[in-house]
């Protein structure tokens, strides 16, 4: 495999960082890009070499790190261009090695016309669409992926403004507005088969992985193998892959995804992914194969050594996404620096993270912090690993959804392998907790510096009211905690005892008026002060930013008579858009923003104020 090296690793991240760990590990060595947004992150340190480009989605600046680092091969990850058959032919045409299927292969699958129309010649069930699909049907972008360009449909009359909208979608994800219309199954299963094939013709399958606890079409736990797969219908529905991959002339590692009924008697094809997927970790903890490790073989032109009667799983693996969200706030991004991050340990348990202390989250990419995977012998095992290792990582600075997926993998129907694609839709409100009051105590002394203070110490928190510590006493407006201890333990942690209890939280300052605390996968920031505002800020009732972002749209101007519900700015972070409604009628006020403006958390945007008789 030295005519692969250097690797250019043209991605971000963890992706980057686990990709370089496996070259490395093989003795090959890696060249990293970084954007300006990305300077000083971890991935870039996890490569031999590091080159500065202006975009991760700009072909002629990857090719113009690749030969200014002296690379001979490219590894594109996931996401970003790994599926861009243009890219694909570029390198190959750069002579360097793609490792990655043909372009012709990516250029078919990403095709889901295409795609479905291949599967369907080569004996692949698939779902009925056209004519042939009754309502309700799911509108989907032909070249997207990821519920980007996706609308559920369920009557004849919402057809024509769903299918607008998800066109608008993929053109604006995809830069192609092709959608297909296919018959919508009702609470599915979303089972995918691991791949791997290569230049000698041949294909392998590695069993499958249940994905179908989903959010907005977005997988956010992954597991294998299924708990409703067995043996025989693993086989029938690897074959159909291995069917697929030899008809379209794949070669190198891909994913072939299946939606199936609730006991998975039936199942039908999706898509394929011609690439890396983000919960191949679980597939290689129960098969013990190191998929990167098989694609740098696979793109040497090395004949793979796996026998398929050989190949079963071995106990079981459950991948959480760790995303730098907000449950208790609509799950919108969340942005900041990273001020403490402590990885988990015990036994079956692997992160793959691409964060550290000092790392800054922000909305220029996915919000995706670290892949927390655990394995156990069986099932219950690697939930309950994958639940304590969730509550020790900790990540101060910045809010996740790590206790939002604690309470997930605990509820009944998911440890008894119950879910299907629309089950964490179905029971949201019952999932995002808020952050447990303990927490916000633990800020207050910290804040205050010691659990005794000389004198009684006071400050006003933003959307907390007053605090207050004095004779080991903490309250907080109505709340009370006796007998507070607080001790510094070094690393951002510290001890603090409430009501007889002590615990272990993470914590860090920002100055004298931030505080950020983090205990079994909670998270909460408490500012111990009132900013003056002025502006919108200033005025009764100002409509705050809900999320970081860009101002996409503004719609109005000052002195503007409004009516309730009227959209006033459309917002965009991450690739999701949010409407500004108000809240009432009134006339605007306070507003000093355009489109392309950028905006922070929380910022004042505007008032709407009533008008006068």
């Amino acid at each position: 495999m030295r005519e692969l090296a250097p690797i250019l690793i043209a991605n971000r991240g963890e992706i980057a960082a686990r990709v370089a760990r496996t070259a490395h590990g093989l003795g090959l060595s890696t060249v990293g890009v970084v954007t300006e947004a990305d300077a000083g992150a971890l991935h870039a340190d996890a490569t031999d070499m590091v080159v500065s480009i202006g975009s991760y989605l700009d072909m002629d600046e990857l090719l113009r790190a690749a030969r200014v680092a002296g690379a001979r091969s490219v590894h594109p990850g996931y996401g970003f261009l790994s599926e861009n058959a243009a890219f694909a032919r570029a390198v190959r045409d750069a002579g360097l090695v793609w490792i990655g299927p043909p372009p012709e292969a990516i250029e078919l699958m990403g095709d889901k016309g295409a795609a479905k129309e291949a599967a369907a010649a080569a004996g692949v069930p698939v779902v009925p669409s056209g004519d042939g699909a009754g309502f309700p049907v799911v509108v989907k972008a032909v070249a997207g992926g990821g519920g980007k360009g996706m609308r559920v449909v369920r009557a004849a009359d919402e057809l024509e403004a769903a299918t607008a909208a998800a066109q608008r979608e993929a053109l604006s994800a995809f830069g192609d507005d092709r959608v297909i219309v296919e018959q919508y199954l009702e609470r599915p299963r979303h089972i995918e088969i691991q791949v791997l094939a290569d230049g000698h013709g041949n294909v392998v399958h590695l069993g499958e992985r249940e994905c179908s606890l989903q959010r907005r079409h977005q997988k956010v736990v992954e597991e294998a193998p299924s708990p409703v797969v067995s043996p025989q219908l693993r086989a029938e529905m690897g074959a159909a892959a291995v069917a697929l991959v030899r008809a379209c002339g794949y070669e190198g590692a891909g994913t072939v995804e299946f939606i199936a009924t609730g006991d998975a008697s039936e199942f039908f094809f999706l898509e394929m992914n011609t690439r890396l997927q983000v919960e191949h970790p679980v597939t290689e903890l129960v098969y013990g194969l190191d998929l990167v490790e098989q694609q740098l073989r696979v793109a040497a032109g090395e004949e793979l050594t796996l026998e398929q009667d050989l190949l079963a799983p071995l106990g079981h693996a459950v991948e959480a996404r760790l995303y730098a969200e907000d449950p208790a706030g609509g799950f919108l991004p969340a942005t900041g620096v990273v001020k403490v991050h402590a990885l988990p340990d015990g036994e079956g348990v692997r992160v793959d993270t691409g964060i550290r202390a000092g790392s800054v989250v922000g909305t220029s990419y996915d919000p995706m912090l670290a892949k927390v995977v655990a394995y156990g012998p069986d099932r219950a095992t690697a939930l309950d690993r994958l639940d304590r290792a969730l509550a020790q990582y900790a990540i101060a600075g910045v809010t996740t959804n790590a206790a939002f997926t604690r309470v997930l993998i605990g509820r009944d129907d998911v440890r008894a392998g119950e879910q299907d694609t629309g089950l964490l839709e179905r029971v949201l409100e019952q999932l995002a907790l808020p952050a447990p009051g303990d927490l916000l105590a633990a800020a207050v002394l910290a804040a205050a510096g010691t659990a005794h203070p000389a004198g009684p110490w006071r400050r006003a928190l933003e959307d907390h009211g007053e605090a207050r510590v004095a004779d080991g006493v903490v309250t907080v407006g109505d709340q009370r905690w006796d007998g507070a201890a607080f001790a510094w333990s070094g690393d951002g942690f510290a001890y603090v005892t409430l009501d007889g209890v002590r615990r272990r939280y993470a914590i860090a300052l920002e100055g004298e008026d931030v505080v950020y605390v983090f205990r079994d996968g909670h998270h909460l920031a408490v500012a111990t002060h009132r900013p003056v505002r002025s502006g919108a800020g200033a005025l009764a009732g100002s409509l705050e930013a809900p999320m970081p972002g860009t101002i996409w749209a503004v719609n109005v101007s000052n002195g503007d008579a409004v009516e309730e519900g009227d959209v006033l700015i459309v917002l965009e972070s991450m690739k999701m858009e949010l409407s500004i409604t108000a809240p009432t009628a009134g006339v605007v006020e306070g507003l000093d923003l355009r489109a392309g403006d950028r905006v922070t958390l929380r910022q004042p945007l505007l008032a709407v104020v009533e008008a006068e008789a």
